[in-house]
């Protein structure tokens, strides 16, 4: 990014959540164990887990395609299945399908989301059902030491699509307006992702406004499943504002930014 940008003329901030707010990519690689545990030790998936990651990702896309509807549940059992037919591999139980409530957020989320939530509304725009996400929600919201609650969550079950389909966007729109009064086309709601695929392409392709939270992703040998930097800005798929490394860091300039309109007030 050339420049900062002002945070502080938003009255709410979506969110992606797994891979911005929780570690999606190293729950998945424990998930994938059964798989992993059956090629040598020399198989590439083996000496870069994150690689074994990547491809199943590029199946469960594919269904996000051929199977809009279906539940992610279903979606991480029916993309294992299909990881494991891939590898070569006889297909074995698996725990992949309650993955999302059992991984955990990284380190500086909840923190970061603490600071957040004193200047804006938080809305969750997720690509996973209304069960994975509401488990994940009681384990970590508004209780001790965490204290938080999101002020809204929209899933993919609610609305019969997945991300990167605008129709999931327009749901948010619409929600952020008859919710809590938050006009998208005035400026007042910004998006806060990992995925450059999933959501910043989208998001420039509706001029929504988005900062990236690249979670290492800018790296080439860390781009994983958030999409190709290179690639993306060479197609001109990206117009998101700002980066930083994390939800922790992105809270950091969002408290500065106020304090100092606070002391040009005084």
């Amino acid at each position: 990014m050339s420049s900062t940008p002002d945070l502080t003329g938003y009255k709410a901030l979506s969110f992606d959540c797994y891979g911005t707010l929780v570690d999606w990519e190293n729950g998945l690689i424990a998930d994938l164990q059964p798989i992993l545990s059956q090629l040598p030790p020399s198989h590439e998936w083996n000496l870069r887990p994150l690689t074994a990651v990547e491809h199943f990702d590029a199946h469960s896309r594919h269904l996000w395609k051929e199977k809009p509807t279906q539940l992610y549940e279903d979606n991480l059992a029916e993309s294992f299945t299909l990881l494991a037919k891939e590898a070569g591999v006889s297909v074995v139980p698996s725990d992949v399908a309650t993955g999302p409530s059992r991984w955990e957020p990284f380190p500086d989320t909840i923190p970061g989301l603490q600071k957040l939530q004193k200047h804006y509304k938080l809305i969750i725009l997720s690509n996973v059902s209304n069960s994975l996400i509401t488990s994940l929600q009681e384990r970590y919201s508004n209780k001790p030491p965490y204290n938080f609650k999101f002020d809204a969550i929209l899933t993919a079950e609610q609305i019969g699509s997945y991300k990167p389909s605008h129709n999931n966007f327009h749901y948010l729109f619409n929600h952020a307006k008859e919710e809590f009064n938050v006009d998208w086309k005035k400026g007042e709601l910004l998006h806060v992702a990992r995925s450059l695929d999933a959501d910043h392409v989208p998001a420039k392709e509706l001029d929504f406004p988005s900062v990236w939270i690249s979670r290492g992703g800018d790296k080439p040998d860390k781009y994983g499943t958030g999409g190709n930097l290179e690639e993306l800005n060479r197609e001109n798929k990206l117009a998101f504002l700002g980066r930083w490394d994390s939800i922790g860091d992105f809270a950091d300039e969002v408290e500065r930014q106020f304090a100092a309109k606070e002391e040009k007030r005084e």
